[in-house]
């Protein structure tokens, strides 16, 4: 496959599906937190997928942005910048987990609850100290990402409206979800989000190529069939 704007621009599509059904499949699979999870395959593996799902976060929401910077303006930067900066923290931890808190099970089994604790909102019985700090503070970022990004990519009418105002309203919404929903329940609070992500990644992947007027044969740019100001299809 050529490298060009467009290809790259598809590529990050495809990985902001990626990161969706990642974020949505992952919560329903996940062992209960607990020290005698650690060593399990399925804690390994299911941590090895969220950092994917980081990964493929950072290279997805970029492709998004990149869409529509100029239409997104001052808020979809502002709002790009958290969603990375979360992606990054969630990276580094997820990639600490199934790598270096096996090792620690039984040379520091404090440290390890405390890392279980944290990610699940808590404290254990260790002080994480700065560490503890920057993931709650990221969390939070991601909040406030969700929300900023889907107002900007809904006022820059390029992707559809629709998956914007979900991305919106997907962060808040969850933790109404958490409130409201039984335990046993709890991992749908993942599917407002994921469904965003998974239709924005879907709507950047497969939208049509237009000749760009007066390009060289053979080069083309993304553009949007429009009937109506204001509505795209």
């Amino acid at each position: 496959m050529k490298v060009t704007a467009p290809n790259l621009i598809r590529a990050a599509g495809l990985s902001a599906v990626v990161t969706g059904i990642i974020f949505t499949a992952i919560l329903p699979i996940q062992p209960p937190d607990g020290l005698v999870n650690v060593n399990t395959n399925a804690f390994i593996l299911i941590t090895s997928l969220k950092t994917l799902m980081s990964i493929f976060g950072l290279f997805g929401v970029t492709g998004l942005y990149a869409r529509q910077v100029e239409e997104a303006g001052w808020l979809g930067l502002a709002s790009y910048l958290l969603l990375t900066t979360y992606f990054a923290v969630q990276m580094c931890i997820s990639f600490i987990e199934p790598t270096i808190l096996p090792l620690l099970t039984s040379a520091a089994p404090a440290f390890v609850e405390s890392a279980l604790a944290m990610r699940g909102g808590t404290t254990g019985p260790m002080n994480l100290g700065a560490l503890q700090t920057v993931y709650s503070l990221a969390s939070v970022l991601f909040i406030f990402g969700l929300v900023l990004f889907g107002i900007a990519t809904s006022r820059a009418r390029i992707l559809p409206r629709g998956a914007a105002i979900l991305l919106a309203v997907s962060g808040p919404l969850a933790g109404l979800l958490y409130r409201l929903l039984p335990d046993q329940l709890d991992q749908l609070t993942a599917v407002p989000t994921g469904m965003a992500l998974v239709w924005l990644g879907f709507a950047l992947l497969f939208e049509r190529r237009v000749p760009a007027s007066g390009a060289n044969p053979g080069k083309a740019r993304f553009d949007t069939v429009q009937h109506e100001p204001g509505k795209t299809v």
